[in-house]
């Protein structure tokens, strides 16, 4: 059995994230010991490591919730949690996209700025007036 500051020095997750994830039932609700202090399952560990993994992937709390339920039930077919994994790969795909056209933007306006004062800076009459932009972004 864990305290909650114990697993949260194993597993690196802020207490008060321990405890949102209890809120939102992405992990059970722990024991509480005779001085009320909450005790975690070793089980608990685990589920928390994959959370904790899969939010450093930047899964959305609704797919890890998705996962889970898919992790529970080791006999179902895998289908689904490819389909996940798929469609997150989508998305970081269209994020690095975006992320490309917003640097070359940037880019774009920074080298075409050679003023020394503020009041002749091509930085901030772009950031003022979006129709300078060669992008849309």
């Amino acid at each position: 059995m864990f305290s909650i500051g114990q697993l949260s020095s194993k597993v690196g997750v802020k207490v008060p994230t321990i405890r949102y994830y209890e809120n939102i039932g992405l992990i059970e609700p722990p024991h509480r010991s005779e001085g009320n202090q909450r005790r975690y399952e070793p089980e608990v560990l685990d589920r928390l490591t994959f959370i904790r993994h899969a939010r450093d992937l930047g899964l959305s709390i609704d797919a890890i919730k998705d996962l889970l339920i898919l992790n529970a039930n080791p006999d179902m077919p895998c289908d689904e949690a490819h389909l996940i994994a798929n469609q997150h790969l989508k998305d970081i795909a269209r994020k690095i996209t975006q992320l490309q056209q917003l640097s070359l933007e940037l880019t774009r306006i920074t080298q075409n700025c050679d003023s020394d004062t503020v009041g002749h800076c091509k930085v901030l009459e772009a950031l003022g007036d979006h129709s300078t932009c060669k992008s849309d972004h």
